[in-house]
């Protein structure tokens, strides 16, 4: 079966945040929502469920639960138990329901720099204090790269610190962690009794021919001390159904996780249960041809800035259809995400909201139709032309 990427669907009209936001000549290449349809089998799912007719109270059941324990042994070579999936209606509200989880110590939150703006907000929502420790970078021929500085990572640990917020795969920089380098992460943690909330929401979007390593997998040592947060909403576009998930293996930590959503985090509504059993269990060749597609979107990006747009550098992106975009050099007067809505009208990610590290940086959503990412990348090179 073939799937058509290259499809242009009108989404202006339907209440799309991506679309909407701006003015109607402006291109959004920004917030991380595809502008691709769904798999068809999850749109027929979601439309038995509507001709039903009854949409009251609803819960994950043991079947969806064997359904993502087989997928994680099918991704990721990675055994969990049913009892080990706690239900969460977003990944951001995993993130602020981990955190709220380790307030009751009070104490500080590390993480590295730039990174996901809600790990920013998230650990201050608690009362909890952040500790930011900016990622290395380096631009050389147009290729921005990140490194791993583990010796200044553990001497940010301070005694009161408690958890550490990882991205895996990275957003914005698109990393996927080798394993020797999760391993190392783990070894600090359990060394500092640090728990570790690992974002794992893109690790099915791995391009060329990676594989994920969830840092929970590396030893039953650093699984007990782990909480991986995961969800169907960026791999099938779908997260206007607020459906996600985390693996806690510990179960006291799993408790401390329940009882820090008890009376303030809703259920997934039956719409988000009925997609995910669907994404998890009859969606794999869509995924592999959505991998190729974005692999593809991806180079002619890198080969579009190269050729057009000289004075920008970008990642190289291992994983997502996020490209992190360097400015600094462009010579632009002020802010580039400004610069870029003004100039080319193209909404971007302005790389400032990503914390220490993202200024004159911003980040790129590629998961869209080829042809309008040219028309973006055509846009923003006469802007600057000019």
């Amino acid at each position: 079966m073939t799937w058509d990427f290259d499809a242009v669907v009108a989404r202006r009209g339907s209440g799309s945040i991506k679309w909407e936001w701006y003015d109607p000549d402006v291109l959004p290449l920004w917030v991380a929502d595809m502008d691709f349809r769904s798999p068809e089998v999850i749109i027929d799912a979601l439309r038995d469920r509507v001709g039903h007719g009854f949409f009251g109270y609803d819960f994950a059941g043991a079947q969806l639960r064997e359904v993502l324990v087989a997928a994680m042994r099918r991704f990721y070579d990675w055994e969990v138990a049913p009892e080990d999936f706690v239900f969460l209606p977003s990944l951001v509200t995993g993130i602020n329901a981990v955190s709220r989880a380790m307030a009751h110590d009070g104490g500080s939150v590390i993480m590295q720099t730039p990174v996901y703006p809600p790990f920013l907000t998230a650990p201050t929502n608690q009362g909890l204090r952040s500790i930011t420790v900016p990622l290395p970078v380096q631009v050389a021929d147009g290729v921005v790269s990140y490194a791993i500085d583990f010796a200044a990572f553990e001497a940010a640990i301070e005694p009161d610190t408690n958890l550490f917020l990882l991205c895996h795969p990275h957003n914005p920089t698109g990393v996927a962690y080798r394993r020797e380098d999760l391993a190392r992460y783990g070894e600090i943690c359990l060394r500092h009794n640090v728990v570790i909330c690992s974002d794992e929401i893109h690790c099915d979007l791995l391009l060329d021919d990676r594989r994920h390593t969830p840092l929970a997998a590396i030893s039953p040592e650093i699984a007990a001390q782990t909480i991986t947060l995961m969800a169907p909403s960026k791999t099938f576009n779908l997260p206007g159904l607020k459906s996600s998930f985390a693996i806690v293996q510990n179960p006291e930590l799993r408790a401390r996780l329940v009882k820090a959503c008890e009376g303030i985090v809703p259920h997934i509504n039956l719409f988000g249960l009925a997609a995910m059993q669907v994404a998890y269990s009859q969606c794999d060749d869509w995924l592999m041809a959505l991998r190729a597609y974005l692999t593809s979107n991806r180079d002619v990006l890198l080969t579009t800035l190269r050729r057009d747009l000289p004075m920008l550098a970008s990642t190289v992106p291992d994983a997502t259809y996020l490209a992190w975009i360097d400015c600094r050099a462009a010579g632009i007067a002020g802010n580039p995400y400004q610069f870029f809505l003004r100039e080319a009208r193209v909404a971007l990610n302005d790389g400032a909201t990503f914390g220490p590290g993202g200024e004159g940086f911003v980040r790129l959503n590629f998961g869209c139709p080829r042809s309008t990412l040219l028309e973006a990348l055509a846009r923003m090179a006469t802007a600057l032309a000019r």
